[in-house]
């Protein structure tokens, strides 16, 4: 596949899909060709808007089409493993948005059967693969400033309470934890590391869903002090304290932001002047993975994967939440 165009698939046609399909656009050699969703209406609304040939009802319909090199699922996470797994089974390659799934033991059975059928899975944590971020992955990398000492990072927007929606069903994994609160940890996980204890403290609606979730993580040296809510915008920033210097991924961290570099009291403000919505990142790495016979991504690791997916589950445990 060298130089092919890669066909992609969406399975789930929500919010994230449309910004997947408008980046996909901006994409050389890759091109949407199907859609599904369980209302056919919905399906050809979508494939309208984005000139796709072929829109489906049936996800199953979808996975079979040989016509699809790779497929990105973007349905509520209580259907990833399911969703993923069928994909799988059909020879298709991967692309399944964060969390990959509800807990360790989902996440697990998706990577074996991709194993099995000797194709690529990756979970679609965007973050990982935006400029912004990669910079500063570079400087905890390289230590420029030093030690990573602290990390504080947050994540929160108002929403009115609503079952109907997907965000409040604790049957889909709807709350604060697995939609915002994995990019918090993320954040944690990717400059620090596995902690060695956390400590978390949450508050509910009336459904049981996490409205909010505050979390503390430990380390050796070093402490990362994070937060997700549904109940307040917050200023979603990633401030990095290290022994010489302080890092702040500005506002709206996990997604294309400047950086500021706090320095004997001077700030100097990195600009990626990123022109998209910042999906294209992860999908072009996807495509080269593919384009490689990989069958794993060296950034987005099955490994990484699985102890994102462990430290939510810890989480959950310490403030007593189950789906």
């Amino acid at each position: 596949m060298k130089n092919e165009t890669i066909k992609w698939g969406i399975i789930g046609l929500g919010r994230i899909a449309h910004k997947f399909a408008t980046d996909l656009a901006t994409i050389e050699n890759a091109q949407l060709v199907a859609v599904a969703s369980r209302s056919q209406e919905n399906a050809n609304d979508f494939a309208t808007k984005f000139n796709v040939k072929k829109a489906y009802n049936s996800y199953a319909d979808l996975a079979k089409d040989d016509g699809v090199d790779a497929v990105y699922i973007a349905t509520p996470h209580s259907f990833h493993k399911e969703h993923a797994i069928l994909c799988l089974q059909n020879k298709k390659a991967v692309l399944c948005e964060k969390p990959l799934a509800m807990n360790l033991q989902e996440v697990e059975e998706m990577i074996t059967v991709a194993k099995e059928n000797n194709v690529l899975l990756m979970e679609a944590l965007w973050t990982y693969f935006l400029p912004n971020y990669q910079y500063v992955l570079e400087i905890v990398k390289t230590a420029k400033y030093g030690k990573l000492k602290s990390l504080d990072a947050d994540f929160g927007f108002y929403n009115e309470y609503d079952t109907d929606r997907r965000l409040f069903k604790k049957e889909v994994g709807g709350g604060s934890l697995l939609d915002i609160g994995i990019y918090p940890i993320f954040a944690a996980l990717s400059t620090l590391g596995q902690p060695n204890s956390i400590e978390a403290d949450a508050t509910f609606f009336e459904n049981g869903a996490d409205a909010t979730c505050s979390m503390i993580f430990n380390y050796d040296d070093a402490k990362a002090t994070l937060k997700s809510t549904l109940l307040e915008e917050t200023k979603t920033e990633a401030i990095f304290t290290f022994e010489k210097a302080v890092v702040r991924i500005n506002t709206m961290f996990h997604q294309p932001a400047t950086v500021s570099i706090f320095q004997d009291e001077n700030e100097e403000i990195k600009d990626f002047n990123t022109k998209t919505i910042g999906y294209n990142f992860e999908t072009e790495h996807f495509n080269n993975l593919l384009r490689e016979n990989k069958k794993e991504s060296n950034i987005m690791t099955f490994n990484f994967s699985k102890n994102l997916i462990k430290t939510l589950d810890k989480v959950r445990s310490v403030i007593g939440l189950e789906y």
